[in-house]
């Protein structure tokens, strides 16, 4: 018996992916549905979308799965080295918005005294941002942000593929106040950051982007956590069975159909 899809109330892309490998030929015809998606081959989404939703073999790629997992009845979506990348990169994202976000004493943003001779020899010392130590911290913040983005391009995890869009699209709405103090978003999402620009830049711009709440690092640190909680979310459905033997909440049918939206 087939399965009727209101594809008028919700366009669930992931689950049409999954119907390719269970129709005798009909589930192709849902590839169409990708022409919805046309407008974001390229810039920011690009490496996520693609990794997501352009893999041709994706109906061979699952059988090869089912194959090799005959002794398994998890429901994750990723396998567990997947699912443990991006945990360990969120978390470490998150770890060094965080320590840009301190305050005080522990500031990377406090400033320092700094003592120079003028012409005539005298010493002044005036309070100064430490641009080296800023500088240093950022550009940790960076790799740590790609390598999010490069761990999430192996999921299929929907819940944790939107999350990092959403943390593109945060990104993105930074541009142009990122590209003050010399950092770029390149086409495949990554960030890179010129050191020259960004030392020469004003640091009370770099101090609104990542010191402060609602600040750029703020949010991109509470997005961190969510696809931490989601990648952790889809490693439990592994755990079929708790220990009494029955049935986890994750192998339940409402569960299973949570996975699709």
């Amino acid at each position: 018996m087939g399965i009727s899809i209101n594809v008028g109330m919700k366009q669930d892309y992931s689950y049409l992916f999954q119907s390719m490998s269970t129709g005798s030929g009909g589930g192709m015809g849902n590839l169409n549905f990708l022409s919805d998606y046309a407008s974001i081959k390229n810039g920011s989404y690009g490496k996520l979308m693609k990794a997501y939703y352009a893999e041709t073999g994706n109906s061979a790629k699952s059988a090869s799965k089912t194959s090799s997992n005959k002794k398994s009845i998890s429901t994750a979506s990723d396998d567990t080295k997947t699912l443990a990348n991006i945990e360990k990169a969120a978390e470490g994202m998150k770890e060094v918005a965080d320590d840009l976000l301190a305050t005080g004493s522990d500031s990377v943003f406090r400033k320092v005294s700094v003592t120079r001779k003028d012409e005539f020899g005298f010493e002044n010392t005036t309070k100064e941002y430490d641009v080296d130590k800023i500088y240093k911290a950022v550009s940790s913040f960076a790799d740590k942000y790609n390598k999010v983005i490069d761990a999430v391009e192996k999921s299929e995890t929907q819940s944790i593929v939107n999350k990092t869009l959403s943390l593109v699209n945060m990104t993105e709405a930074n541009k142009d106040l990122l590209a003050k103090v010399g950092i770029t978003i390149g086409e495949d999402g990554d960030l890179s950051i010129d050191e020259k620009t960004f030392k020469a830049a004003d640091m009370n711009t770099a101090k609104s982007l990542f010191n402060g709440n609602n600040s750029y690092a703020y949010r991109v640190s509470a997005q961190a956590s969510l696809i931490d909680y989601a990648a952790s979310r889809e490693s439990n459905k592994s755990n079929t069975y708790t220990f009494t033997g029955n049935f986890s909440n994750n192998y339940s049918t409402g569960n299973l159909m949570d996975a699709l939206f």
